[in-house]
């Protein structure tokens, strides 16, 4: 068990690493390539994006890191089941800050994201 919080605490920081990089190649190793993104779009209605077509969309966006904004990074929780962990998450990239909900399953003995359900303010 402390083996698994350890690296669920390890795919946290690569998440909050290339959040504030910006860093497609850094969320694609930590996300499974069959995983999605999910939350409420703009119209109000739940939106999924396919790993591959958001991680397309961070590869245009500007880095908090190259804006000079500070980080506020915070593991609120890590819960763990056999092989199923959430981990809710809390990251700044301004002007939003983000509150993740990240669904992990071990994979041939490896944590990865499943899942991301998110929202921000």
């Amino acid at each position: 068990m402390d083996s698994d919080i350890s690296a669920l605490r390890s795919i946290a920081q690569t998440y909050f690493d290339a959040a504030y990089e910006m860093d497609a190649e850094k969320f694609s190793s930590v996300f499974h390539p069959s995983s999605s993104v999910t939350r409420v779009g703009e119209d109000g209605d739940v939106s999924v994006t396919q790993i591959a077509t958001w991680l397309a969309a961070v590869r245009n966006l500007e880095a908090p890191k190259q804006k000079g904004f500070e980080r506020d990074d915070q593991i609120l929780s890590i819960d763990v089941e056999k092989d199923l962990a959430v981990l809710k998450v809390k990251l700044q990239v301004p002007p939003r800050v983000f509150t993740d909900m990240l669904s992990c399953l071990k994979v041939h003995g490896t944590w990865k994201i499943v899942q991301k359900v998110m929202t921000s303010s």
